[in-house]
């Protein structure tokens, strides 16, 4: 008879930047409990909520080595995902628990909980475990798999030399969720929305400083999803724009960087995280603009800007 293969498969699902999270911490937990990793690459995208936010699978697009899970045994439709509740209901009284699901606090939030609990051989894992803590004992492991393949990548961009030979610091804005247009031209008229950007901004601009007191001839380039309008708040003499670009070809001149300030990004964070200089520096923003549920989001090696 065969050995029973101890399986963990991971439900993938939001952005890039939490499809990362979702891996790292389900690829670093099956390698240390000695599992086969799968991935659903289709259950946390067939709801119409998430088909609303353009939400697809991009890991695909990564040089990652989990197999995806046999789609019939998916929840990928409301029958199944309606079953899968009742499953996760049972699993609370069970001893050898067959699932993993991140807690959420009173306060709604999340915070780094080491995952040791007595497992079945087959676990099915979801949430965004948005800490290194989850997964930092596979980090060799993990830049070689988050590394674009190349096929898709542009690697005569002519960022990459400017990017390469100067002290060159990363910063993004991302404008899908905190950001509209109307904040340009008409002021006031989403006050919250217009503070969290203020926010934002203020940030940046501390950032900034903070470089150009710390190192020699600093070079600001931006990122950003949309750069319409930015230009009235980034002098283009001052701040190089790294536009036209797809999100994966963005990413990938993320490693050429030499420092950060780190936006309230998942995606800039990662870009941040996976950066090799030796002698990199990221500075992060306050808790107030932490984009993640998460009380231990922020690596406690990156520097504060208050």
């Amino acid at each position: 008879m065969d050995e029973i293969k101890k399986k963990i498969i991971v439900k993938i699902a939001a952005g890039l930047g939490n499809q990362m999270f979702m891996y790292a911490n389900a690829f670093s937990l099956a390698k240390k409990i000695n599992y086969e990793l799968y991935i659903d690459t289709t259950s946390g995208f067939f709801q119409k909520k998430n088909r609303s936010h353009n939400r697809v699978y991009k890991l695909n697009k990564f040089n990652i080595i989990a197999k995806e899970y046999d789609k019939r045994k998916r929840y990928d439709n409301y029958f199944k995902h309606f079953l899968k509740k009742i499953y996760k209901f049972i699993n609370n009284f069970k001893n050898k628990k067959s699932f993993i699901i991140e807690k959420v606090d009173s306060r709604k939030k999340t915070s780094y909980k080491s995952i040791d609990n007595i497992f079945s051989n087959k676990i099915y894992i979801e949430g965004y475990f948005e800490s290194e803590k989850y997964f930092i004992n596979s980090k060799k492991d993990l830049l070689k798999q988050f590394t674009p393949i190349d096929k898709f990548i542009n690697t005569k961009s002519k960022y990459i030399k400017l990017l390469e030979e100067s002290n060159s610091i990363s910063l993004h804005v991302r404008r899908d969720r905190f950001i509209e247009p109307k904040y340009f031209t008409n002021r006031g008229s989403e006050p919250k929305k217009d503070m969290l950007l203020e926010n934002i901004i203020n940030y940046i601009m501390k950032g900034v400083d903070y470089f150009e007191k710390k190192i020699t001839n600093p070079k600001f380039f931006l990122w950003s999803n949309n750069f319409s309008d930015l230009d009235k708040i980034f002098n283009k003499n001052k701040f190089i724009f790294i536009e036209n670009n797809d999100f994966l070809n963005d990413f990938h001149l993320f490693s050429y960087a030499k420092h950060f300030i780190v936006s309230p990004s998942s995606f800039h964070w990662w870009g941040a995280w996976l950066n090799q200089n030796p002698n990199k520096i990221c500075v992060r923003p306050e808790n107030k603009l932490n984009p993640s549920n998460n009380d231990d989001y922020w690596p406690s090696k990156w520097i504060k800007i208050d």
